[in-house]
């Protein structure tokens, strides 16, 4: 049985998705580990720590409008904590080109975000 998402991690990503959301970079990058293992939604793939976190996220920022709103997290049983997410994406326009709920599970360790997956 899965244990319960602790309220010191609810709290980190709940930070982190409204700092995404505000385009705080730096203060999402404080709350993930040095060696951040990241995954690039838009080419596939991954990105590695906080340099290529902060250049996979100017760049997309730079071609698109993400929102994404968490709506409930839950621990899976390989011990990370899975966030159902409302998924806005728009092109810089304005238009809507995707609305969805996407699966982020996350690894964290001593406070911080090591590893992110969408599934």
């Amino acid at each position: 049985m899965p244990n319960d998402v602790t309220s010191g991690d609810r709290e980190i990503l709940a930070a982190a998705y409204r700092w995404f959301n505000a385009r705080q970079l730096d203060a999402v990058l404080a709350l993930m580990h040095p060696d951040v293992v990241w995954p690039n939604g838009m080419e596939g793939g991954y990105v590695y720590g906080h340099e290529g976190v902060r250049a996979y996220w100017t760049r997309q920022w730079g071609m698109i409008d993400p929102h994404v709103e968490p709506m409930k997290i839950e621990m899976d049983t390989e011990d990370r904590a899975v966030v159902e997410v409302h998924q806005v994406v728009r092109e810089l326009s304005g238009n809507v080109v995707l609305d969805t709920t996407v699966r982020h599970a996350y690894t964290l360790r001593d406070g911080l975000i090591v590893r992110m997956e969408i599934e």
